[in-house]
């Protein structure tokens, strides 16, 4: 009963415009959403690039670390020869714990480029999934979080090498 009323009324309807104008005002439609979607994922991008200044800066500090703790078994090693043995002793000693607080140093800025590394990532995948129009939230959750267990490590060995320099007998002496 309704089926031949329903197949009159889609006969009576006008057939779909397809002129210039209105597909040029689809394809800006598009665009205008494709826009939307960029500037979101730039103001999603913001957080990402305030944690890179604050790796970066984790970095100099490291650095600076390195370079003292460089410097320190260069004075270290250049006095040992003329010391006598029970001095000579402690240098060795002492030399061994710079070489281990060095290693820290080192890995632990390694664990901080890594995790800039991964946060770039993050923010390129970001920009890639919008551009393309690809779902990949988990892949970009997945990197945010592999960035910040790098952090958590670096800021771990970091923290170690503070201990290690504050604990060690040269600290206490002046």
């Amino acid at each position: 009963m309704y089926g031949g009323a329903a197949a009159a009324c889609a006969t009576m309807l006008p057939p779909p415009l397809d002129l210039p104008a209105v597909a040029f005002l689809r394809q800006t439609a598009g665009m205008e959403s494709q826009l939307t979607n960029i500037s979101h994922v730039i103001q999603l991008a913001v957080a990402p690039v305030f944690l890179l200044t604050a790796i970066a800066t984790l970095i100099n500090a490291l650095n600076s670390r390195l370079g003292r703790i460089v410097d320190r078994r260069r004075v270290v090693q250049e006095r040992l020869p003329a010391q006598a043995p029970d001095a000579a002793a402690t240098g060795q000693v002492e030399i061994r714990m710079l070489v281990r607080r060095s290693r820290l140093v080192y890995h632990a800025i390694f664990c901080a480029v890594l995790s800039a590394l991964l946060v770039c990532l993050v923010v390129a995948g970001a920009f890639l999934g919008a551009l393309l129009g690809v779902d990949i939230a988990r892949s970009v959750a997945a990197l945010f979080i592999a960035a910040m267990l790098a952090m958590i490590a670096a800021l771990g060995l970091f923290l170690r090498e503070v201990f290690l320099a504050v604990r060690s007998a040269t600290h206490n002496q002046l």
